[in-house]
């Protein structure tokens, strides 16, 4: 019992001795190489062939206690290479053993589809002088497929949770014999929605696991959520928690808060930008406004394609696979595309919305200015984005500059004074302006309306002559000439003279009323 306590109490005294790397321990680190980390010959001939020669502060800080089966906590900007972090260990260390049938020896969740194939290319392309079985579980893939790897023994398998959970169900699937556990971007694997579906996992794992967490965000309350999976974690933090890249120029730009004025706003940066922009990605907080907005861009000729949650996997993978060749030179996408995507050179990021959660707003900025190469995010904001805007830079630490003038010069617009109203105005007169501003009329069009009120404004005359061209041709009914009737008509003629009306049950009197009733 006492050595239970003991145990309990060493996670605290190695939280106070965090890894916390400053600048001067950094300025060390840049004259290791890969060889200096304790990798095994056929990682570091992987690596060379890659192209690295030098290793980035989280993979200098993270690498050496992985190797040394240590829980690790690794915290760095997005693009610094935290996935090789966790995957050139975990190959050194795979060297050794085999895997068994339906029983994978390491597992890595992560949160979106694209992220999961996202690490086995790594795998691939770090193991290609290992003969390790890679298992990749996801859904929108077949399910025989999936069960085919999982028969032949994964050595690393790579999941999402809610595949994961699917496959152990049906029981094609044992953890027992997971020796390594890695969460990747654990702030949004541990959100309230992933905390029930990571607790069931873990408990399906040896205790005597290690746990590797990555992240570029780790909010207070997060990180007491990772004491109930880290033992004596060892704390690798290279930059302070959610900050973002000094290569990527931030500017905020300000809107009125109708659809076709953030759409007319957009276009003019992106025209704005033409001579630097090589290709951008565009985040939109709804799966809706990623659609509505793909098709207005279309209209107006950009090149540019759609990446959300609700799309196939087949169409998901293409589209990226067409961004990355550049093929497609604007994705508009939703945050599925905004946490660890690794599209190396990405010119330009554009906000259409500003983030609810500001952490997504570190995630989605760092999509550019990656591995050194400069950036620039443009943010759109109206008026009722204000207290976003003040919790992002709350959480970054430093302000955001105006491109052209702040919100305080953004003419009100009716709805922008609606939330302002008293309790004396009624939801009707709410709902009038609104239809009021959805269908403008013919007249007050000009060029900077929204594309689909435009296009509502040139079929709206044809629309008003379609029913008057209708009732000329059609000629009125006399219902009273029993020829002029339709063959078929089946509603009923209340008029028809069917004769004398009846009186009381008429000749269809029940027998027993005929009775005669005793006095």
């Amino acid at each position: 019992m006492a050595r239970r306590d003991a145990d309990r109490r060493a996670p605290r005294t190695s939280q106070r001795q965090q890894a916390n790397l400053s600048s001067d321990t950094q300025t060390a680190q840049a004259a290791l190489t890969f060889a200096d980390l304790g990798l095994s010959p056929k990682v570091l001939s992987a690596v060379a062939d890659a192209g690295y020669t030098q290793p980035t502060p989280i993979q200098a800080g993270a690498i050496p206690h992985a190797l040394q089966g240590k829980d690790v906590l690794g915290i760095a900007q997005t693009g610094t290479g935290k996935t090789a972090s966790f995957v050139l260990p975990m190959l050194t260390r795979l060297e050794t053993g085999r895997a068994r049938a339906r029983m994978p020896r390491t597992l890595i969740l992560e949160p979106t589809r694209e992220l999961a194939a996202q690490v086995e290319e790594n795998f691939v392309k770090y193991g290609k002088n290992h003969k390790l079985n890679i298992a990749l579980l996801i859904g929108g893939v077949s399910f025989d497929e999936q069960d085919k790897k999982l028969e032949r023994g994964a050595d690393v398998l790579i999941a999402t949770p809610g595949r994961l959970l699917d496959h152990r169900e049906r029981g094609k699937l044992l953890l027992n014999g997971v020796d390594i556990l890695v969460i990747d971007e654990a702030d949004r694997m541990l959100d309230m929605g992933f905390i029930p579906d990571i607790e069931r996992i873990c408990e399906m794992i040896p205790f005597t696991r290690q746990t590797l967490f990555f992240s570029a965000t780790m909010p207070p309350e997060i990180t007491k959520l990772t004491e109930k999976f880290l033992q004596a974690p060892v704390r690798v933090e290279v930059a302070r928690a959610a900050s973002t890249a000094t290569t990527v120029t931030q500017r905020l730009v300000k809107s009125g808060s109708k659809p076709w004025e953030k759409r007319d706003i957009l276009r003019k940066l992106i025209k704005q930008e033409e001579e630097t922009l090589k290709n951008a990605i565009i985040f939109c907080n709804r799966k809706v406004d990623v659609s509505e907005l793909f098709r207005s861009l279309a209209r107006h000729e950009f090149n540019a394609g759609a990446l959300h949650g609700d799309m196939d996997q087949r169409a998901r993978m293409t589209m990226l696979s067409n961004f990355r060749d550049g093929k497609l030179k604007l994705l508009v996408a939703s945050d599925v595309a905004a946490r660890g995507l690794d599209i190396p050179d990405v010119s330009h990021v554009f906000n259409y919305d500003v983030p609810i959660h500001s952490e997504d707003y570190v995630h989605r900025i760092g999509r550019t200015g990656r591995a050194g190469r400069l950036g620039k995010a443009f943010t759109i904001a109206t008026r009722n984005d204000a207290k976003y805007i003040d919790a992002i830079e709350k959480l970054i630490g430093q302000c955001v500059e105006w491109l052209d003038g702040d919100l305080s010069t953004v003419e009100e617009s009716a709805e922008d004074e609606a939330p302002r109203r008293g309790k004396g105005s009624s939801r009707r007169d709410g709902r009038k302006s609104e239809s009021r501003e959805r269908k403008p009329r013919g007249g007050r069009h000009h060029e900077a309306a929204s594309d689909s009120a435009r296009a509502d404004a040139q079929d709206q005359p044809a629309q008003k002559n379609v029913p008057q061209a209708a009732n000329t041709d059609r000629k009125p009914r006399n219902w009273a000439n029993e020829d002029s009737r339709p063959a078929r008509d089946h509603r009923r003629r209340y008029d028809d003279d069917d004769g004398d009306t009846p009186v009381g049950f008429g000749e269809d009197i029940p027998a027993f009323m005929l009775i005669e009733a005793k006095v």
